[in-house]
């Protein structure tokens, strides 16, 4: 098997039905996500694949790393806020082993453009962790067109260098792509692959188009944009990104590399206020499956075959584990993997495993585990047992049904938590707004 170039795409705050490979619907101006929808086509999409958390730095901790974000301090703010900027501790720390870093290890080329939101500079940063080169946001959000953060500082850089750039970010963000895969092209080519996280800060908030500089001035104090937004706006950001996505795909055509090329597409959770998560329940910062399951798409025409769906249960880790796999990398034998490799799936979508799978947030004490068909759910005091399969929406609780699962299946939780560090009390919980702003799912 050749070693390919690999494309990782990840959305921000993506619902799981906002694409029309999902089920989501069309709006007035016509298909919201048809070259993402064309991916799917082409290649594989996941109808049961999870985030590692309903929530966006933690989930950017489990892609780095390959493992549990749990194990990291930094992953145990829900999520990392612009007010740790100058942490020595609030980050990703640069002696973590991370997929870029054993990719680069391993021969590759390796790039971030987008969001980071890992930790700031001197301590942390993508260049202190496998990426050679870095154009994007280091915060966690920024408008889209002073590419500020909600601190109000100017958060676009080039490297570590502040870089100051007129442009509707999203479409920033795609050129910058497409620039990179064109320059790089003739050494992928010649047989030293590239590695590139495209990490879009899109859908996330706050609710501008292209048509909308002139909000900026309006949401310069509070991004979370609350008094603004709606369906169609948000539908028009998500079309922005897929038109940006377009045009990388065209890219990868003219330079010969579509064949070679693993693209995988994802969000780092589910959707927040305006998304379209049917017919699961709940968004971010929930564990119901509307925080945490997310669509996954896999292209990679020399491997994948077209036109394939899988109900395979897998989470963000497995997806950085499968790619160090084909490209060649090795773990570091001091920080093995948490994920599973996916490739078998990926060369026959008929192929599957068995996949338990955990999450825990300090947010209303909620704790998740996925076995099979089963779900064990606990929400503040509340216990919930669900077969997911039969009952996607949560609805119809079978812990009074079936005590003695909900028992072994809470007893495997603990278990699983046990290996785990502790919530220390001072990890912080940012939740933007609550029911004060809006009424609650």
């Amino acid at each position: 098997m050749q070693r390919p170039n690999i494309l990782y795409i990840v959305a921000d705050d993506l619902g799981y039905a906002d694409l029309g490979c999902y089920g989501g619907r069309e709006a007035p101006f016509g298909p919201v996500s048809p070259n993402i929808d064309r991916l799917a086509a082409g290649g594989m999409r996941f109808t049961e694949g999870y985030a590692n958390a309903p929530v966006c730095s933690p989930t950017r901790f489990a892609l780095m790393t390959m493992r549990y974000q749990y194990r990291l301090r930094g992953a145990l703010e829900e999520p990392i806020h612009s007010r740790s900027k100058g942490s020595t501790t609030l980050g990703l720390p640069p002696d973590i082993p991370t997929l870029p870093a054993l990719l680069k290890d391993a021969g590759y080329r390796t790039a971030l453009i987008g969001k980071w939101h890992l930790g700031y500079p001197p301590a942390f940063g993508p260049l202190r962790s496998g990426y050679e080169e870095f154009f994007g946001i280091m915060a966690g959000g920024a408008d889209y067109f002073t590419h500020c953060s909600g601190r109000g500082d100017h958060d676009l850089y080039l490297g570590e260098e502040e870089h100051h750039e007129v442009g509707y970010l999203t479409d920033v963000l795609s050129r910058r792509t497409v620039d990179y895969i064109r320059r790089v092209a003739d050494d992928a080519r010649a047989g030293k692959p590239f590695f590139l996280s495209l990490h879009y800060t899109a859908p996330h908030w706050p609710w501008e188009t292209r048509d909308d500089r002139h909000l900026a001035g309006d949401v310069a104090g509070n991004l979370f944009h609350l008094h603004g937004g709606n369906v169609h706006s948000y539908r028009r950001m998500i079309h922005h990104m897929d038109e940006g996505i377009g045009w990388i795909a065209q890219a990868l055509r003219e330079q010969g590399l579509e064949d070679d090329t693993l693209v995988v597409f994802t969000s780092d959770n589910g959707g927040e206020r305006f998304s379209d998560n049917w017919p699961l329940v709940g968004g971010k910062m929930d564990l119901t499956e509307g925080g945490i399951r997310v669509p996954w798409i896999a292209r990679w025409p020399a491997v994948i075959p077209a036109g394939g769906t899988s109900a395979q249960h897998c989470m963000t880790m497995d997806w950085s584990t499968t790619m160090l796999q084909v490209g060649g990398g090795r773990p570091h034998p001091d920080h093995p993997p948490d994920g599973v490799s996916l490739l078998d799936v990926l060369r026959d979508p008929g192929h599957s495993f068995e996949r338990q799978m955990f999450w825990r947030m300090n947010h209303r004490g909620q704790r998740a585990c996925r076995e099979g068909r089963w779900k064990y759910l606990k929400v503040d005091d509340n216990e919930y047992l669900f077969d997911i399969p039969a009952d996607e929406r949560e609805r119809a609780n079978l812990a009074a049904r079936d005590p003695a699962r909900l028992d072994r299946m809470r007893e495997r939780w603990l278990a699983w938590n046990a290996t785990m560090p502790p919530i220390p009390p001072d990890a912080g919980v940012s939740l933007g707004y609550s029911v004060k702003d809006m009424p609650q799912r």
